[in-house]
């Protein structure tokens, strides 16, 4: 099932019918093309990017205007497109002549959000190596585990992520904080690196998130990143001429405010990377979310757009301050986001919070396995279809399938199944793991994607992670179901479903909930009466965890459920960082 437009689509608006056509045109800067994977067709952009370097060469274009601003809310440090690109062009010079960085190698990247980070990347893969972002979550032998797989020439990290090895790396580090002042200016003048870079080659190794399990580092090459490039240009052009105008007086020049982690695909693909090719200027969140301290900041820099979690927007519009209107968020006109649905009722919340948003809202789904994007919900369809993940983006075929068959055989719309995905954002696979790679991309170049859901009209509904499914007594209980309904009661301000041991019905629904300060607890009773006024009786729980620390959730703010079943202690402390 390849969704290249809508125009057949009559659920679709009109207006938005008619500009993706004109977008998808033969003849214009999205017009696609036939390229081969693994021996068949597939249709992409004939205008993407096929080398990351030439992204920071032509940044020269964008001049002083302001790249980065990091900021913990007290201070902050800038750098404009010029500088940055010198300071790329230095340190690549550094790699390659100190520390013997060539093409094909990889250089391990572990430090907090903030300008080094993204100077370290850029040099990495300008010399045509290969940038591995280690999780900063990571503790030290998650580290040790992350460097030996991956066998860096060097690795570049900050003060604080290093000091959790105290037994040191069998690695060169370079410490950023205490090198890159020098490494970034040495080589003055410095031109980038002139070695050959293929679309084909791989760029990027980022880790899946590893909720079980070691994580698996997934290869993006820079055409999977030049396609997502191409993609994200059609999305914005398309959520641009097909969303509403611009409010009076809303800031002139776009500036995205960034709270997600470079080493995940929001963070750096659809972040860092998109930022450069496009001469966006970015704002980005020192340390831990702090929706208090993040809100004066959205205000004070003007930011017109956020990429955002579910759990982090989830958090954000309940702040108190932020629910009592104190901020002026007029300027803030997009907020996305992708990675887990976002109930309706948190969609709501926020069209108050960011009115100027309210029909410029989008959502979609994708995962690092496919360089970040499947599909997406915006506007008008979002408002009309909250439950859904949207409509494949162009360049991507979606199938469901049978999850139970050997190879998956396709399913009609309205048949619940597994989600596969093909396009030129298929990731290369796992590093140095051919059995794993085998499992997760098939013949075509389908990557089976693990998740259950089915298709509607065109549209994209999740159901869940296929392990996270619960059976009860014969029947599929979907936790994200459950947790939607629950959210919605006043006193609750996270939850998180899981199945655990049922001698009668296999497995029995637990709750675990984190309830909100300064609200009544419900009882037990009440709860699950406003389970069941909203969804059958059979999903509803029928145990109930109170817990008094946050639910445990990885980088990305996915929930930890593993951490939560019938062998775990509920009331545990989780560690962020």
């Amino acid at each position: 099932m390849a969704l290249v437009t809508s125009a057949d689509n009559p659920t679709v608006p009109e207006k938005v019918r008619e500009i993706e056509q004109q977008l998808l045109a033969p003849d214009s800067h999205f017009g696609l093309i036939d390229i081969e994977i693994d021996g068949q067709p597939i249709k992409t952009f004939a205008n993407r990017t096929t080398n990351l370097r030439d992204l920071v060469a032509n940044s020269a274009n964008f001049g002083t205007k302001e790249y980065l601003c990091e900021t913990d809310g007290s201070t902050e440090r800038r750098v404009d497109f010029a500088t940055h690109r010198d300071m790329v062009a230095s340190l690549a010079a550094v790699l390659a002549d100190e520390y013997g960085v060539g093409k094909g190698d990889r250089v391990a990247i572990l430090g907090a959000n903030g300008i080094d980070w993204i100077v370290a990347f850029w040099a990495s893969v300008s010399l045509g190596a290969i940038a591995c972002a280690l999780n900063g979550w990571w503790t030290g032998p998650e580290i040790e585990y992350g460097v030996g797989y991956v066998e860096p020439k060097v690795l570049i990290a900050d003060r604080k992520r290093i000091a959790r090895v105290p037994g040191g790396l069998d690695v060169p580090v370079i410490v950023m904080e205490d090198e890159f002042p020098k490494l970034t200016t040495a080589r003055a003048g410095a031109d980038l690196p002139q070695t050959p870079i293929d679309a084909d080659d791989p760029a990027i190794i980022l880790f899946t998130s590893g909720t079980t399990g070691r994580p698996k580092g997934a290869v993006h090459t820079h055409g999977n990143v030049g396609s997502l490039l191409s993609m994200l240009f059609f999305q914005g052009a398309r959520a641009a001429f097909s969303g509403p105008p611009s409010p009076d007086g809303a800031p002139s020049e776009p500036c995205q405010f960034m709270t997600s982690p470079l080493f995940h695909v929001s963070g750096l693909h659809t972040g860092a990377v998109m930022f450069m090719a496009t001469g966006l200027r970015s704002v980005w969140w020192l340390g831990r979310f702090d929706a208090g301290a993040v809100a004066p900041v959205i205000e004070r820099e003007q930011c017109t757009g956020w990429s955002v979690t579910e759990t982090v927007l989830h958090r954000f519009v309940h702040h108190p301050d932020v629910a009592a209107g104190k901020f002026d968020f007029a300027a803030v006109r997009t907020v996305g986001g992708g990675g887990s649905a976002v109930p309706p009722a948190t969609q709501e919340l926020a069209r108050s919070v960011f009115p100027n948003a309210a029909r410029s809202m989008g959502f979609g789904y994708g995962l690092t396995e496919c360089t970040a994007l499947a599909t997406t919900n915006f506007g008008e369809e979002l408002l009309a279809f909250p439950t859904s993940c949207g409509r494949p983006l162009p360049t991507v075929s979606l199938e469901i399938r049978d999850p139970d068959a050997p190879f998956g055989e396709a399913l009609p719309d309205g048949t619940e199944g597994e989600v596969w995905i093909r396009s030129p954002m298929v990731m290369q696979g796992y590093w140095r793991m051919p059995e794993a790679t085998a499992e997760t991309i098939h013949p075509g170049g389908w990557l089976r994607t693990g998740d259950l859901g089915w298709m509607d009209q065109g549209r994209l509904y999740l159901a869940t992670r296929r392990k996270d499914l619960i059976l009860r007594g014969g029947e599929n209980v979907y936790p994200a179901e459950i947790e939607a309904r629950l959210v919605e009661h006043p006193a609750v301000d996270e939850v998180a479903v899981v199945g655990v041991p049922d001698p009668e019905f296999g497995q029995a629904v637990r709750a675990v909930l984190v309830f909100r300060a300064g609200v009544p607890e419900p009882s037990d009773d009440d709860l699950r009466d406003f389970c069941a006024a909203g969804i059958a009786y059979y999903k509803v729980p029928t145990e109930w965890v109170r817990r008094r620390e946050p639910l445990p959730r990885n980088a990305m703010g996915k929930l930890i459920r593993d951490a939560l079943d019938a062998t775990a202690d509920p009331t545990r402390t989780f560690v962020e960082e």
